[in-house]
């Protein structure tokens, strides 16, 4: 037997009855019934619609206000959370908060936020930086060096040439 001779069982398949094509096609009302909305042409009721019941669509609750599909999410870190596990002088990298237990893995980018008071110099390398946190990091003798990641709505602009 070859590919072009495989056929379908025979009676699995039934061709369609050709409804309103003349006098071959079968009985006075072409399977449809006698009277009504589904017999004639057009006539579908629109998805959803339960026969004037309140429909199932409308008795569900509703999500208001809208959402930002292309927002980007942090994870955030506090300058306390710094202060508390990282010695004077350290090298802080995102890596390096995992290996803290500030972060649970690097799937999110890192921002730091000015949550909390910083007394040690530190070089910290992350996403993100709030403005008060780079200033407090800064203040204090550290550095602040911002990692390659997601582009801000400025960047992105930039970028289209627009």
């Amino acid at each position: 037997m070859k590919q072009h001779e495989l056929r379908a069982p025979k009676g699995s398949r039934r061709t369609s009855k050709r409804v309103g094509r003349g006098n071959g096609s079968k009985g006075n009302y072409s399977g449809k019934g006698m009277k009504g909305q589904q017999s004639r042409s057009g006539g579908t009721v629109r998805p959803g619609f339960e026969g004037g019941q309140l429909p199932m669509v409308l008795k569900l609750p509703t999500n208001r206000g809208f959402i930002n599909i292309f927002r980007t999410d942090y994870a955030v870190v506090n300058l306390s959370s710094l202060e508390e596990r990282f010695e004077s002088g350290a090298n802080v990298t995102p890596e390096a908060m995992v290996r803290a237990g500030i972060l649970r893995n690097l799937r999110m980018p890192v921002k730091v936020l000015a949550n909390g008071e910083i007394t040690k110099p530190l070089t910290v390398s992350a996403h993100r930086f709030s403005t008060q946190a780079r200033a407090q990091l800064q203040s204090v003798g550290g550095t602040v060096q911002d990692l390659i990641g997601p582009k801000t709505r400025e960047q992105a602009d930039a970028g289209n040439g627009s």
